[in-house]
């Protein structure tokens, strides 16, 4: 039985190279994609690159519950106004089930954001008074309208059916035909429909929507000066391009007129809007359903307060008198339009629904935007971090001296005590410091994961970490030596109790990190990250490069022979005399026998 044993033990021995090779290929082809990726160094966070971090704790107070649908509703509406505000690099995502964290790099615009960020949005429906393809969609309209997913039609220049339309607003069934516009000149067209004496009042139900050429419609009072400013923001008004819908109606009021973007399939469109007709609080619910009986698929519908579905009934009533587009009414959104359909009846009874070939992902965003007029969730800010860059560069090179000096301590205290072993563990570090800094590197485009202070103080504890598994399986070796066994076979035998204490070390160290990660919110977890990213390359590190090279290293002479600088010399260690394998005699046994094998 001890044959086998003794023969697995020894190939397991004679193929180290197998391991070593494995994690040298895992080293080329992460720092290979490391490379192809572009992104070589570790994504840094607001507290090392400079900016803005803003920690926002939802709160039920509007009926809402806290859940995941309402808190990604809470983000992507977060999202358009710091990216409304011009921000590069912003992001905003969840922490924890109740948490939002909101990093705008650099500072830029950071009083802004933080003015805006957590405040309850702003849903109007104003009436559309003139609207056409801005930018690049602007050379190359649609001939004409037909179904598609989204909020609005493409635009016509001849006549089309409510019904072939992606989205009209209605109260029930209709099909009433809505006529294009024909071409007319857009000075000519924003210039009547700011002149216009009437302004449509609120309330209507839509379902298609389609983008014809402006043209004149009614439309809100206002001074000359006022109409000549807002005809030339209009025709200026250039919606393919970020900066402009940043500007777009910018500090409008809801009883003014104001200019818009709005996206419709890819494309961008821009807006003469009327005066607010009706107030998205005013929307008392709003739901995407599945129409089971009819071809129209997927529809929203909205039920309104009561004074909301008075003024809905109004405007639906005049906006159905018009000619496209002012029969259609904006969805604006912290001033973009999102949806615009069109009106073919007035709708009364306070209940309405938006039809269009609808996916089903399209039908509940436009619904979250309707149901909860912005926000689904109140929030009470919880921490405001403002860094320079300066400041930032400052605590970074603090926290790599900080880790160097850490460092440079560890391999002096391996050097000293374990001599020629301190060139094994310094090399392990080596490896286990590439494969984090590679790895960060690809976390980040990968996941969003930033490099923060407590990350980096969480890789300096680590260092620690890694240099205690070292040692672990360092003084099993020396127990090995001391019992008078030769290097070779105490490396084999030192490994199993050294495993498994390594391991039983390195899982309560990971059990800490997870715990922390999952109870924290904001940089801590940082801290939590790093911690548990690099005591799991800590066992990959040690099985995979430390032992291995333990084991090639035991059949150097250096080592093997117990050089005093090997860290493994037999008599400074007070190792006992070598023990000797004992034959068992064929006869009887005439005395006691050593049980000790090497």
């Amino acid at each position: 039985m001890a044959a086998p044993k003794r023969g697995r033990s020894a190939s397991a021995q004679s193929k180290p190279g197998r391991s070593l090779a494995l994690i040298l290929i895992a080293i080329v082809a992460l720092t290979g994609g490391m490379f192809l990726s572009g992104h070589t160094t570790p994504r840094l966070g607001i507290d090392l690159a400079g900016g803005t971090s803003i920690t926002l704790k939802a709160k039920a107070d509007q009926g809402s519950a806290i859940n995941k649908a309402n808190m990604d509703t809470a983000v992507d509406i977060m999202n358009r106004r710091v990216n409304g505000l011009g921000v590069s690099e912003a992001e905003v995502q969840t922490q924890g089930t109740d948490n939002i964290i909101v990093n705008i790099p650099k500072g830029t615009n950071s009083k802004e954001a933080q003015e805006q960020v957590g405040t309850t949005a702003k849903l109007y429906f104003r009436p559309v008074l003139a609207s056409e393809p801005s930018g690049a969609a602007a050379q190359s309209p649609s001939p004409s309208a037909s179904p598609s997913g989204g909020s609005s039609a493409k635009p016509s220049t001849s006549p089309s059916s409510s019904a072939s339309s992606p989205q009209k607003a209605s109260s029930g069934s209709s099909g009433s035909a809505s006529p294009s516009a024909t071409a007319t000149s857009q000075g000519r067209a924003v210039s009547d429909a700011l002149k216009a004496d009437s302004t449509p009042s609120p309330s209507a139900s839509a379902s298609g929507s389609g983008k014809p050429s402006a043209t004149p419609s009614a439309s809100p009072s206002g001074g000359t000066n006022t109409d000549s400013k807002l005809q030339a923001q209009y025709a200026a008004l250039d919606c393919s391009k970020a900066t402009d819908r940043a500007n777009a109606g910018k500090n409008a009021k809801p009883g003014e007129s104001t200019v818009a973007c709005g996206e419709i399939d890819k494309a961008w469109y821009k807006y003469l809007l009327g005066p607010a007709a009706v107030d998205g609080t005013e929307v008392k619910k709003a739901q995407a359903v599945f129409d089971t009986q009819g071809a129209a698929g997927w529809q929203v519908q909205m039920t309104f307060t009561g004074s909301g579905a008075k003024k809905f009934s109004d405007i639906t009533g005049e906006l159905a008198k018009n000619q496209p587009p002012q029969n259609e009414f904006g969805i604006v959104l912290d001033g973009e339009v999102v949806s615009s359909p069109y009106v073919s009846s007035a709708i009364t009874g306070g209940q309405a629904e938006i039809s269009g070939s609808f996916k089903q992902e399209e039908a509940q965003s436009l619904a979250n935007m309707l149901s909860y007029g912005a926000l689904p969730l109140s929030f009470q800010e919880q921490s405001v971090t403002t860094v320079t860059a300066a400041l930032g560069g400052e605590q970074l090179h603090a926290g790599l001296l900080a880790g160097a000096i850490g460092l440079a301590l560890v391999v002096i205290y391996l050097v000293v005590y374990y001599r020629g072993l301190s060139v094994v563990a310094m090399a392990s570090l080596v490896v286990s410091a590439i494969l984090t800094y590679v790895i960060m590197s690809l976390l980040g485009p990968a996941i969003g994961f930033a490099l923060n202070l407590p990350a980096v103080c969480g890789a300096i504890v680590a260092i620690g970490i890694t240099a205690d598994s070292f040692i672990v399986y360092f003084e099993r070796i020396r127990d090995e030596i001391r019992e008078g066994r030769t290097l070779r076979p105490a490396v084999e035998r030192a490994w199993p109790r050294a495993r498994r204490t390594i391991l039983v070390s390195d899982f309560v160290s990971f059990l800490a990190a997870a715990v922390l990660f999952i109870v924290t919110v904001g940089k801590v977890q940082g801290f939590a990250f790093t911690l548990g990213l690099t005591t799991l390359l800590d066992v990959v590190v040690v099985f995979l490069f430390t032992k291995p090279l333990m084991t090639l290293l035991a059949r150097r002479t250096f080592f093997a022979g117990g050089h005093k600088w090997s860290g493994l010399d037999p008599k400074s260690l007070g190792a006992k005399p070598p023990l000797r394998r004992t034959r068992r005699p064929a006869g009887p046994v005439a005395g006691p026998v050593d049980p000790k094998e090497a």
